[in-house]
């Protein structure tokens, strides 16, 4: 409420600052602008690029995601690549248990380990 007092008191025009009536503050739209720049920019930096970055993150772990590597989903299913499709994996679970989720719910891999040659 303070800051708004402010903002009303600056934006009107004094008779002591020689502007006429009806004229404009040029300050306080500039200092507005400023403020409204600051502002975008400290969402941009705390809010916006982190969940670009983690995006960015989760589409680069779905891409490389191939047989063998062990993942676990989003619903805490733990398991071992059996297939990779288009949109989703294969995944061994248990002996003789598979279950096929999509790759979106993919949280985690660990890749295979280098075969020997």
């Amino acid at each position: 409420m303070g800051m708004e007092l402010f903002w009303i008191a600056a934006a009107q025009p004094s008779a002591a600052g020689g502007q006429a009536a009806g004229q404009p503050a040029e300050m306080p739209a500039f200092s507005s602008l400023i403020t409204l720049a600051l502002i975008f920019g400290v969402f941009y930096f705390l809010l916006i690029r982190p969940q670009q970055k983690a995006r960015k993150e989760q589409e680069r772990l779905i891409a490389g995601v191939k047989t063998g590597d062990r993942v676990v989903t989003s619903g805490g299913l733990l398991g071992t690549v059996t297939n990779v499709k288009d949109k989703t994996v294969l995944i061994r679970v248990a002996e003789n248990v598979k279950v096929e989720v999509l790759k979106t719910s993919l949280t985690s891999v660990t890749k295979a380990e280098a075969e020997e040659k």
